[in-house]
């Protein structure tokens, strides 16, 4: 069986079977399955506590999973054995420069990476690849000497993937406009392994950064065929999913990955990539399951805020959605916070029939930039003409139909507002006129333009809404006189036509009785219709 050279060193100090344990553990960090290699790297350390190289690896594990502070803790151990002389092994230098290069102190790094190069004789490939990896993820770069280094690891370790694998990543940071270089390396891993899934993998993210979804795609599918265990090729193709809105899939693929790392972190990024595609009232029992687990922080409490704002299945939805909105201000930092998070707990204030208080959220988010404003505008004029100021809405639409327009709807509120507030039915008039415009079949829009047209001809000297009265009787169709808010209108709109008939210039007693007629199929004891058919037998 083929001994992978990551851990060419360490069968050196252990032999073969201690070699394979952590070559498995080292895999299972590169897999992403943190917590099989966790196990694995505790038991070695167990059984080879003085081992320097052991805690290194580990620390590896951790900074894999983003967990920085943990991983410094176990790479001090690793140089801490090298100081205490009970392993001095090149791996310990390697700890102790990597943690003076993330401080900040890269000429006291730079001698800990000399030593464990001297330590090697210069000859040790893994040593070389280790420091270059350093200067090639840490936020301080050093992209050129990682190069020369894993070009000198390659000329000493030719058949290894790891360091082409690394030179693809260096040329991919050095180069990201141009990835010629990166992509001639990934297919140098795949010479030597054609169904290496991380070669293939890195050759995706190339076609995904290109924002070629469909080659992506591809690769990520052909990974995960080749080694149905490696886990980046499904998180991943999840997020090239997420990217392209392709949600169903992406959830399908965080899904598989859960089955290969079911970490709580795990869980963490697929409740995340849940709440991004949108899918708000599946991810909700996800993101309480992380917090019964022991995971809580503002970004989880904000998922859960929006979600139960976007969900209506559950009854109590708006009160879960506050509480965890209010936890959310307690312990989110004051720079974190957006407008959205004030403009979903104005919604969930205005669901739970909070009205004022939701009035306030959604005013403090739309004061934050124009942006905001812009978007709340319609919200925020729905609750003040639920509340009849009518002042406030009017402002409130008139701004938006200045900046992005108004939709029909909020055409519609805000003639009603001119037309109850301040009785500016001129501009009450144009509202409607641009409802009916927009949406010429809306019966409403006719009905309210006649109502403004009455006003400005109340005795009927004119008749002027007799137009707008009309275009009602004509949108209704028969059989849905008596229906809804239409029996009103029809109502309103035949009393107003049968009068038009009978005492306008355009007399007409048989149009006049036709109108009386439906006034009274509608309402069988109305006073003026009885009153006209008395005197219209």
């Amino acid at each position: 069986m083929k001994i992978n050279k990551i851990v060419a060193f360490a069968l050196l100090i252990s032999g073969a079977s201690f070699g394979q344990n952590l070559q498995n553990a080292v895999r299972n960090t590169d897999n992403e399955q943190f917590v099989l290699a966790d196990q694995e790297f505790r038991k070695l350390i167990k059984a080879e506590p003085a081992n320097g190289s052991l805690y290194f690896y580990l620390g590896e594990n951790f900074q894999a999973q983003g967990e920085l502070d943990s991983a410094m803790v176990y790479w001090q151990k690793a140089a801490d054995k090298a100081v205490e002389k009970e392993s001095s092994t090149a791996m310990s230098s390697v700890a102790a420069g990597k943690i003076l290069w993330i401080k900040g102190n890269q000429a006291a790094a730079k001698e800990q990476f000399t030593k464990a190069m001297t330590l090697t004789k210069n000859k040790n490939a893994e040593v070389i690849r280790n420091i270059a990896k350093v200067y090639i993820t840490s936020e301080k770069k050093n992209l050129d000497e990682a190069i020369t280094l894993l070009e000198t690891a390659i000329k000493l370790d030719a058949k290894n993937e790891d360091g082409y694998i690394l030179l693809g990543d260096a040329w991919n940071e050095k180069t990201p406009e141009n990835g010629s270089n990166a992509i001639k390396q990934y297919n140098k891993v795949l010479d030597i392994n054609p169904k290496s899934a991380r070669g293939i993998v890195r050759v995706a993210k190339l076609y995904q950064r290109a924002q070629n979804y469909e080659l992506a795609n591809q690769k990520y599918m052909e990974a995960q065929t080749l080694d149905p265990t490696y886990a980046p090729a499904y998180r991943e193709n999840a997020e090239l999913n997420l990217k392209f809105n392709q949600s169903k899939k992406a959830i399908e693929n965080w899904r598989k990955y859960l089955e290969l790392n079911n970490s709580i972190e795990a869980r963490y990024r697929f409740a995340t990539a849940m709440f991004l595609g949108k899918q708000y009232c599946e991810v909700i029992p996800e993101l309480e399951g992380l917090k019964s687990g022991g995971l809580d922080n503002f970004y989880i409490e904000r998922m859960l805020a929006y979600s139960y704002a976007e969900c209506a299945n559950d009854k109590e939805a708006s009160l879960k959605g506050l509480k965890a909105s209010d936890e959310f201000f307690k312990i989110a930092p004051a720079d974190k916070v957006i407008y959205l998070d004030y403009k979903y707990k104005g919604l969930l204030l205005g669901n739970s029939g909070q009205d004022s208080l939701a009035l306030i959220e959604l005013e403090k988010a739309s004061e934050l930039d124009e942006t905001a404003k812009k978007e709340l505008a319609g919200q925020i004029g729905k609750l003040y003409m639920k509340a009849k100021n009518y002042d406030k809405t009017i402002a409130i639409y008139e701004y938006k139909l200045a900046t992005n327009g108004l939709t029909a709807t909020e055409n519609f509120e805000l003639g009603r507002a001119y037309y109850f507030g301040p009785k500016n039915y001129a501009l009450a008039d144009s509202a409607f006129t641009r409802l009916a415009a927009a949406s010429p079949t809306y019966v409403p829009a006719y009905f309210w333009k006649a109502r403004t047209a009455f006003q400005f001809d109340p005795k009927n000297e004119k008749w002027l809404a007799q137009p707008h009265y009309q275009k009602v009787m004509e949108l209704i169709k028969p059989e849905e006189r008596a229906t809804g808010a239409n029996k009103s209108m029809a109502l309103e709109a035949s009393r107003y036509l049968g009068d038009y008939y009978v005492s306008s210039p355009a007399k007409d007693i048989t149009k006049a009785r036709e109108y009386w007629t439906i006034v009274r199929e509608l309402e069988p004891n109305d006073p003026q219709a009885k009153a006209f058919f008395a005197k219209n037998k």
